[in-house]
Parts: C-alpha cells; structure tokens; sequence
C-alpha cells in the first residue's frame, strides 16, 4: 500500500536548508529544534528510489526494452520485492504481457507509458472512452495532479467550507473537482473568481496547463475525446465518470468497515475518510487516490463505487484467492461471484423438453405383471 509519510528531515538536509541563509546576501539560519534533536536525525535521506512507488519507473524502463529489471545496475537499488509488486500491479493494470514468449509491454503498456502520470491515472484516461468520458477523465486526472485547490484561511473557515459546498458531489470527491474546474472555465478562468469561492488561481491555472498538455497526447495517440450527455442525464453522467475511475483505480479501493472507517481491499489495512472529503454516499466500496499518513491513515480524494465495476475493472485481482479468507471483502467477492454464476445459468436456453412443460428427468414406470 502507498502511504504519504510525514517524516523528520535527515542531518543533511538541515545543512541544505541552513546553506539557503546567506546565499544572495548575508543572512541567518533560525533552527527550532534543540543540538540534541539535530544529532538524533538521520545522516542521510533515504533516496527517493527506495521510498516511492516505482510503477512508473518500470512501466518506462520496459519501455526502452530493459528485460532483466532484478538485476538492473540502479545507483540505489531498490528492494527486489518493491520491483515485482510494481510488476504485478501493472499486470493487472494490463500494462505487461507475456503471452507472445518474454515478458514485455503490452498495447495497452505502450500507451500508457506516453502519459506522464502514475500509471493507474493513465489506465483511467485509457479506458474512459469506453464509457464515453474521456473529457472528464482528463479534468480529474489534472485536477489530481496538482497541490491541494481548496483554501481554507484562520479565521475563515465557515466561509470558506460554504464556498465550497456548493461544487461538492455526494459520491465522489472525484466529481467535486470536476465540478470546480467547469465552474473555473465558466467563470473564464478568473482569478478574482478563485479569490471569492476560496480556490488557489495558482493552483488552477496549473491544473488547467497540464490538462491541456494530456490533452495534446491523447489527441497524437488517437484516443477518442468524447464526454455523455449531461442536460437530462445528471445521474448516468457522474456514474459512467464513477465506472471509469475503477478501471485505473481497483488496486486503491477499500470496503467500508463502520461509519466512516474502511478496511483495505487486500492488505486489511484500517483507514479512514479524510476530514475534506465530501462523500456522504454510504456505499460499502469506494476508491482513493492516496493514503496520508499522520496519526492515523486517511484517504484522501475518494470516490462510492460498486463492487460489480471494481469487478468487471479487472476479475484476476479480484479473485478471492487473493484476499484473506475470512475478510468481509473476500465474503462480498464470493457472493457477487454466485450471484453472477446464477444469474447466467438462469439465461442459458433450456431444452425443447423443458421449454413445453416437460420435466427433464426420466420417469419410473411400473413394470406389466
């Protein structure tokens, strides 16, 4: 499971930090913590290879044609467990492929590897044409790749929290920013208007860039652009938006535990909703976009799913192998599993016997004594 960790900076870089003093003109470095608290810190930060999440690093690496990813020369290797759980999420992502000899990159890989973003966002923007929401998919993913959008000010919360209420959508946090950035565009991209409704302007002209730019390669890679009818059709609208987030985002769901405390899909890990999310859906599934680590974990930017998308998003991950056998979500996977199972042997044409009324089974017939 990726989390975002606050952690205490290294002996390094409080040296860093100190060299900004004086670097134009003279200046002063103002440390708040004691000698003794500095000596405690680590010497070195762990580097960033051996602390992220390397999907993209080997969704790019097997783009170049690098086979052996184990054995790579890395300056700071990673854990070799790191590199194959990243392997095994892009294959279920349907990045990788293995059926045509070594492993390697499937169609679907080689798209993804175009777009500069984690590769669950790019599997998202992938599949939303199939559900006719390419448009929107492009909106979300800019809007998620950018630094928090909603100001709060001291002093000002009250205010601030009804601005925002009126952009907030009761299954999803997803569809919220999609919201906001419709309201942005409407308003001509207004700074002023940011400024009222208690929005970073920085934040969203960022966010409007680098969806202009996804834009730009979704167009070379001949990827539909194409977006549902809304006037009429609110509630098919946000759901078709809902169904194409699970196809890039199943590896990030959770099954609700009680109120508003979730379980992790396979790991089991207790989370929670965080404190600005704005779903108010109790549905018992729903996805996020990452886990914040504080004295709890939350997740952040969630979105009320069904179990049957998360599903039909990939059957092999859901698989009830793959998850502890006495868990609620191995119970809820079953059941659709049976449900499904009966569903299609009630479809499947009966026999001409079956179909006048006849029963199928011989009958016993009494010998002629």
């Amino acid at each position: 499971m990726e989390s975002l960790l606050v952690a205490a900076i290294s002996q390094a870089a409080a040296k860093q930090r100190a060299g900004r003093a004086g670097r134009t003109k003279p200046g002063k470095c103002f440390r708040l913590y004691t000698i003794d608290a500095c000596k405690s810190l680590e010497q070195q930060t762990h580097p960033e290879m051996q602390r992220s999440n390397l999907g993209n690093v080997v969704l790019q690496m097997m783009k170049v044609g690098i086979k052996d990813l184990v054995r790579f020369d890395f300056m700071d290797p990673p854990a070799p467990e790191t590199m194959m759980r990243s392997l095994e999420s892009l294959y279920y992502l349907g990045a990788v492929s293995d059926e045509e000899g070594p492993v390697g990159l499937s169609r679907i890989g080689n798209l993804m590897a175009e777009f500069p973003v984690e590769p669950e966002q790019a599997r998202a923007l992938i599949a939303s044409p199939d559900y006719g929401c390419s448009e929107e998919m492009l909106t979300i993913i800019s809007m998620v790749s950018v630094p928090n959008l909603f100001v709060r000010p001291p002093g000002m919360r009250k205010q601030a929290q009804e601005c925002h209420r009126q952009f907030q959508h009761p299954d999803s946090d997803h569809l919220t920013l999609l919201n906001v950035f419709h309201a942005y565009m409407q308003a001509g991209e207004s700074f002023d208007w940011c400024k009222n409704n208690y929005l970073n302007p920085r934040g969203m002209r960022s966010a409007a860039n680098v969806r202009q730019q996804l834009r730009r390669i979704m167009e070379r890679l001949n990827i539909p652009l194409v977006s549902p009818p809304f006037d009429g059709h609110e509630a098919m609208y946000y759901r078709k938006v809902r169904q194409a987030l699970c196809k890039g985002f199943f590896g990030q769901s959770a099954r609700r535990r009680q109120g508003q405390t979730f379980l992790t899909a396979r790991e089991q890990q207790d989370v929670r909703m965080h404190s600005t999310s704005s779903v108010t859906n109790n549905s018992p599934w729903v996805v996020y976009n990452e886990i914040v680590l504080t004295r709890k974990e939350y997740m952040r930017t969630i979105t009320a799913v069904e179990l049957e998308w998360l599903y039909d998003a990939c059957e092999a991950y859901f698989e009830p192998s793959n998850f502890q056998e006495a868990s609620a979500a191995a119970a809820d996977i079953k059941q659709l599993i049976r449900t499904r199972q009966m569903v299609d042997k009630m479809k499947r044409p009966r026999s001409p016997a079956t179909s006048n009324g006849e029963d199928e089974t011989p009958r016993k017939t009494k010998r002629a004594t």
